[in-house]
Parts: structure tokens; sequence; C-alpha cells
């Protein structure tokens, strides 16, 4: 199977929720198992939380800054991140258009 960013994007905002008033900003894209993948991109402000897994971000596109337990790593298209499970973390001072593949599996320990 293959698909590319745009494949998703075209599906985006989703529903309208309480953290997502004008529509959620990922959309789940494939699973398999444990593990699955979203393509995540928000508008204006990153509102997630801690997720109960472990977490891999591919940056698509767009440029910024991805804070991780309060360290700030600038970000480009190409880089990846590895977010352990239930580690405060969020997308900051993002660029138009930024998008990133998000892939979960569930909590092994330390990396």
């Amino acid at each position: 199977m293959r698909w590319t960013p745009r494949d998703w994007l075209e599906r985006l905002p989703g529903p309208a929720t309480d953290r997502w008033p004008e529509g959620e900003r990922f959309v789940h894209a494939f699973a398999r198992g444990a593990v699955s993948v979203e393509l995540y991109a928000p508008v204006g402000h990153d509102p997630q939380t801690p997720h109960a897994e472990d977490e891999l971000y591919f940056i698509v596109a767009g440029t910024g800054v991805l804070s991780i337990d309060g360290v700030a790593h600038p970000f480009a298209p190409g880089d990846m991140f590895f977010v352990p499970a239930h580690a405060p973390h969020r997308f900051e001072r993002f660029s138009e258009g930024f998008a990133a593949w998000a892939v979960f599996w569930p909590a092994t320990g330390a990396p």
C-alpha cells in the first residue's frame, strides 16, 4: 500500500469536538496490530496532551519547534522525533501548511 500526505490532508478538517471546535486536525491513516499511523496537521496551535503510547513524528511539511519535556527542538521537513509515552510535548511556532506523520505503538520502556 502507498499513501501520500495529500491523500489524507484532503480529509481534514475532521469532525468538530470540544478540543477541536473547528474540526479535528488529524486523520487515522493506517493500523495493523499494535501500530497506528496518523497524519497530523494542526492549524494555529497544537492542543495535544501526552499520549499513553510511544510515538515517532516524521515531519512532512513546514518548520517550527517541537517541545518535548520542555526542551525545544527546531524542525524542518525530513526530520524525525521520538516522543516517549506520557512525555509532555507539542508543536510550537509552526508554519502554515505544517504536517507530520505520527506513528504510535504500545510503550515498551526506555529507548
